[in-house]
């Protein structure tokens, strides 16, 4: 039987491993401390620190609503469920524990920011809902870009009616040199994509050709840099190399707006090589709080992330691979019965913004897990499905495989559920404070998967969420 001491052993190992940013050993060494004494509230504390910075926001809640069960006084497990309900946009409940943290440790400036903050967007909230309509006109409405002049002094490659590889190769270097496009150019691009992908079914199906390949990536948030690396050891995009983005192009890292306009600049350049799926940050809500919505206030203007969320909400939500390879940003379905037709019939149109539920929701929001069956969200939001829900799915719709991004892996990739679940993430050193490794998949007319890893690169000084004001997860 495991004593006290062991108990603490196990506990500080778990810091260690938090110090070195392995947020899963520290996870795990935590659970074996709460095994060994299961009665306190440290233990649970910190493991919800941990479970926050795997975006395990659920879990976290979890943790530190067991640590305050077991010591009301823990300010630090108020703090910790705070900042985790803050994060899956659970304001009411957040500030709930903001006034706590801030009754308790009066002195603590940050938590008192955050608490009013916090009070600030469930008013904003509030506004929002009483004030929701339907059919919002365009941000485009009264846009004249015909009498929209672009400067004699830019020195940058001109933009006409058509994009070009010319225009493609300039913006990448613009955007490495910290320069930005004229606001006409990103107005272009916006609008192009926009039409492009609203034509595009809700499950694009795509076949590779002769010598063609295509490249899977996940999640790249806002790392630019990382983004070109990509592409510097496995190749730009071309008319035979193909690439899939699966969601999650901006937030949280600092350069968002370039990565959504290079992303979209080869998506109007190739449209039928170029394929865009959307993940669960294409959406208002996360991109307030993470930082795009601010960022292209700061780049560009209000108007132009208006035109984003636009754009966003008319993305593709999956590709079909073959007839082989689901491709989505999050997973499978709450229902057993649902199936790939559903998906085809899937009108996104018809509903802006994903929501709290339903399949939209789903396919951008849930998780696999080892266990059989299906399981609440560690995260808070969706759902979790196991083994043999991926079995059944695949085996009903004819599919190999469902490959899936949405969550950090340690290797940048990890295969599940017996070789049917895939998931890539393709931002490595995520937010500049975990180590993993970014990774993408190389399909070609074989439909063999082939897996590569890579490193981050060096970027310029300016931190992850740099325009995400006050978030809390900044400050942790």
């Amino acid at each position: 039987m495991a004593s006290t001491e062991d108990a603490v052993s196990f506990k500080n190992q778990g810091n260690d491993a938090f110090k070195k940013h392995d947020w899963p050993t520290a996870i795990d060494f935590y659970t074996k401390a709460i095994d060994a004494k299961d009665t306190e509230p440290t233990f649970y504390s910190n493991r919800a620190m941990a479970q926050i910075k795997l975006e395990a926001y659920g879990s976290a809640i979890d943790d530190a609503s067991k640590a305050i069960e077991l010591d009301p006084a823990l300010v630090k497990a108020y703090y910790r469920r705070a900042v985790a309900n803050t994060s899956i946009l659970k304001h009411n409940d957040a500030l709930r524990d903001w006034k706590i943290v801030v009754k308790k440790a009066p002195s603590d400036k940050v938590a008192k920011t955050q608490c009013e903050e916090c009070h600030k967007i469930v008013k904003r909230d509030a506004f929002l809902k009483a004030i929701e309509v339907g059919d919002l006109p365009s941000a485009a409405e009264g846009l004249d870009l015909d009498s929209m002049a672009v400067e004699e002094k830019y020195d940058g490659v001109r933009l006409e009616k058509e994009m070009t590889q010319e225009f493609i190769d300039d913006m990448i270097q613009r955007f490495k040199d910290g320069k930005r496009i004229h606001r006409k150019y990103v107005y272009q691009i916006i609008l192009a994509v926009k039409e492009i992908v609203w034509n595009e079914p809700t499950m694009v199906e795509m076949e590779i050709q002769n010598e063609d390949q295509l490249t899977v990536c996940g999640d790249t948030h806002g790392q630019y840099f990382d983004l070109l690396e990509i592409f510097r050891l496995n190749g730009f995009p071309s008319q035979s190399h193909s690439y899939l983005f699966n969601g999650d192009f901006v937030d949280r890292g600092s350069w968002s707006t370039e990565i959504a306009l290079l992303l979209y600049s080869y998506k109007w350049l190739r449209p039928t090589k170029f394929f865009l799926n959307r993940g669960n940050h294409e959406t208002d809500d996360m991109n307030r709080m993470y930082g795009f919505e601010g960022e292209c206030k700061a780049k560009y203007t209000e108007r132009i992330f208006k035109l984003f969320s636009e754009s966003f909400s008319a993305l593709p939500l999956a590709t079909l691979i073959g007839g082989k390879y689901l491709t989505l940003h999050g997973g499978l379905f709450s229902d057993d019965k649902t199936s790939l037709d559903d998906i085809r019939k899937l009108n996104r149109h018809g509903q802006r913004q994903p929501g709290q539920s339903g399949l939209m929701m789903e396919m951008l929001w849930t998780d696999p897990q080892n266990m059989p069956g299906r399981g609440p969200s560690k995260r808070g939001v969706g759902l979790q499905f196991g083994p043999d829900v991926t079995k059944r799915f695949c085996e009903a719709n004819g599919l190999d495989a469902v490959i899936r991004s949405h969550e950090v892996r340690m290797e940048g990739y990890e295969v599940q559920h017996d070789g049917r679940c895939i998931t890539v993430f393709s931002a490595p050193k995520y937010c500049d404070s975990t180590e993993n490794k970014g990774a993408y998949i190389n399909i070609r007319k074989d439909y063999k998967l082939e897996y590569h890893r890579f490193d981050a690169v060096p970027h310029p000084d300016i931190k992850p969420m740099a325009y995400a004001q006050n978030n809390p997860l900044a400050f942790m």
